[in-house]
């Protein structure tokens, strides 16, 4: 194993994602205080899933994983915290295999707050997108377009190959 110089580490540089992510987790941990303030004992992710059985009433993991678009073990996890926490339990489902998801009183008394939260932000997000020179919703949807002319699967390969010397 060769020893690289510190200066060719690609991880080294600020990377593109970075930024964008850095923003949004700042912007979390500014809800989370929200949150606090508030007396809400759950994080702001967790506020999707609640809304959704609160309007919905009970659905199994897998509808709400759908619901919410995430994957099922993902939606596993934060329902076994939110059961917890104790705003939500689960029952039998409809057949053996699966379990339905339920609001308690405890998880549909912080609906009021998660609904006119989630609205607030919205609206505070729209505000904050109008003020940019180039809406970054609308660079996303440009992004998503040009993803679909050309995926980003091939566009790294083309670059992988073209670094390992070969042509595509």
């Amino acid at each position: 194993m060769t020893s690289a110089r510190p200066d060719s580490d690609p991880t080294a540089q600020e990377g593109y994602w970075r930024p964008l992510r850095r923003l949004q987790e700042a912007m979390d941990a500014e809800l989370a205080r929200l949150y606090a303030d508030h007396g809400v004992p759950i994080r702001p992710r967790y506020a999707l899933p609640v809304i959704r059985l609160g309007r919905r009433g009970p659905m199994t993991i897998r509808q709400l994983a759908s619901a919410a678009d995430v994957t099922h073990s993902a939606m596993s996890q934060t329902v076994a915290t939110l059961r917890k926490d104790g705003l939500v339990a689960t029952r039998p489902g409809p057949d053996a295999r699966t379990r339905l998801v339920e609001l308690t009183d405890a998880g549909r008394e912080l609906l009021p707050f998660l609904e006119a939260e989630w609205r607030a932000t919205e609206e505070a997000i729209a505000e904050l997108d109008a003020e940019l020179p180039y809406s970054l919703a609308r660079a996303v949807r440009d992004m998503e377009e040009a993803l679909r002319r050309r995926s980003f699967r091939e566009r790294v390969a083309e670059r992988l190959d073209r670094a390992e010397g070969r042509s595509s």
